[in-house]
């Protein structure tokens, strides 16, 4: 089975954006375009846990319920949540209701501030996790890999919650330190491109 299929303009898109029509923009504009702003960064690692067990389409579909129930996703905020916050969250119908889930993102809010403090940013911090050119898998293989491993591990002994192996790979994946559009996709030059241009967070 080919890794691509056609786009609407008749080239070749990643299998997966297929699978429901909202994935397309996603495809084409946001996954494995590189990131270095703390906010979507935490985002994304707080939507990757909440995906455990669930499909991407269904925290797609979400998204924006979720950046109104989490303020935007600005984990200062996030971090002074109190017991009453859990239960309006429990309450709100826009978002997956799961009490371990939500309880992560408050808790790794806070572990967000603790590493600001300590690394300046958190996206300092992740890019430092990125892949040598060589220790990558062909694209769309994997689904742990050595970094992710790495990255989850040590999120981990800082205190993270949600932050499985998997759970990391996919966040890599989105959030571009790897570029893991099949290579015949019409996007992988875009992302490859964009992840040249990219200036690594110091």
């Amino acid at each position: 089975m080919s890794a691509t299929i056609p786009g609407p303009d008749g080239r070749p898109r990643c299998r997966w954006c297929a699978a429901t029509p909202e994935f397309l923009a996603y495809h084409d504009t946001e996954w494995g375009f590189p990131v270095d702003d703390d906010r979507r960064l935490f985002e994304k690692l707080c939507l990757e846990g909440f995906q455990a067990g669930l499909s991407w389409r269904t925290i797609l579909a979400k998204r924006e319920n979720f950046r109104a129930a989490f303020h935007g996703f600005d984990f200062h905020r996030i971090a002074d949540f109190t017991d009453a916050d859990v239960e309006r969250l429990l309450n709100d119908a826009g978002i997956v209701r799961h009490r371990g889930k939500i309880a992560a993102v408050i808790n790794n809010a806070k572990r967000a501030q603790e590493m600001v403090k300590r690394e300046g940013s958190l996206a300092s911090y992740v890019w430092r996790f990125e892949p040598k050119p060589d220790e990558l898998a062909a694209p769309q293989i994997a689904s742990t890999s050595a970094a992710s491993i790495a990255l989850s591990k040590d999120l981990k002994k800082r205190g993270w919650s949600f932050v499985g192996p998997t759970t990391i790979y996919a966040f890599m994946q989105a959030m571009g330190l790897i570029n893991d559009h099949a290579k015949e996709c019409v996007i992988r030059g875009q992302a490859a491109d964009a992840r040249m241009a990219f200036t690594r967070p110091a």
